[in-house]
């Protein structure tokens, strides 16, 4: 697989005929490896090793549903209130960011209401900080840590 611009990792790996599948510590099983959960594999060990995130309050392939029709969250990590604390949505590394990506996580927010948005290509990273009281968000240079107080 590519390397990513995150660090390296020590995952576990199992074969299933051609298939290579990863281990996901969040769902607690063996899933396919593809390019884009590469990507997400990597983004959840960041989350939990280096931003202090407990893989306990974290949820990978999270459903919802938005103007009725259903959809996932590739991560939601939540606070110890249980409200969505920052939605992470993860792309292959041959997929760009772009408006239509930042568009697509900013609708899962609109049901979740988290303060904080990632859109990772594992190359790439654009994080979001949303203050929903002043109806604006703002650009961050870094993926938030982990908070234990209700969102603002």
């Amino acid at each position: 697989m590519q390397q990513l611009s995150l660090p390296q990792f020590d995952f576990l790996f199992k074969k299933h005929g051609n298939a290579l599948s990863i281990f996901d510590p969040v769902r607690k099983k063996y899933v396919r490896l593809t390019p884009e959960e590469w990507v997400r594999q990597h983004i959840v060990q960041f989350l939990i090793q280096y931003r202090n995130y407990p893989p306990s309050l974290m949820g990978v392939e999270v459903s919802l549903t938005l103007y009725g029709l259903p959809k996932r969250a590739d991560i939601v990590c939540y606070n110890s209130q249980g409200e969505a604390q920052l939605i992470v949505e993860c792309k292959a590394p041959s997929v760009a960011i772009s408006h239509a990506t930042l568009t697509q996580i900013a609708h899962y927010n609109i049901q979740l209401k988290a303060p904080f948005l990632l859109v990772s290509n594992g190359l790439q990273h654009c994080v979001c900080h949303i203050n929903f009281d002043e109806k604006n968000f703002c650009m961050l240079q870094e993926i938030p840590y982990y908070c234990t107080t209700k969102k603002t």
